[in-house]
């Protein structure tokens, strides 16, 4: 693609960031340009974060209806699986499936509350609550 011709489609990410792009310039070299987005990752990217706002959005419904622990809303809205949120809290794989259940969250001593909160940047009542606070 020539330099001229690389995609400045404004996205969500555009006033950010900017992505770097290889096009060829006048004399025929490669040279990097960058790029304000591109339509078609811009689409992609809308899909995916619908997405995860649907999975936000399930979980919330699930620890409403004392499905799963507030823990399952977090993990969903801080992009994290199991095994990011072991590496952040420090406890075991299984430890964290079980903290999943209400039963077993609920009588979680502050101390296991606290490494949680810290793991997902709020407070331990915000935990209990699921209140987010924008950044």
């Amino acid at each position: 693609m020539k330099k001229e011709n690389v995609p400045q489609d404004m996205s969500s990410l555009g006033k950010i960031t900017k992505e770097v792009c290889y096009a060829t310039d006048s004399s025929g070299k490669y040279v990097k340009e960058l790029s304000a987005g591109w339509e078609v990752k811009i689409n992609a990217l809308d899909v995916a974060w619908d997405d995860i706002q649907g999975r936000i959005a399930r979980a919330k419904e699930q620890v409403l209806n004392k499905a799963a622990s507030p823990l399952l809303f977090f993990m969903e809205y801080r992009l994290m699986d199991v095994g990011i949120l072991s590496d952040y809290t420090g406890f075991w794989k299984w430890q964290i499936k079980r903290h999943l259940k209400p039963a077993v969250f609920n009588d979680l001593p502050e101390k296991k509350l606290k490494k949680y909160a810290e793991a997902f940047n709020v407070t331990v009542e915000d935990l209990k609550t699921m209140t987010v606070h924008e950044d």
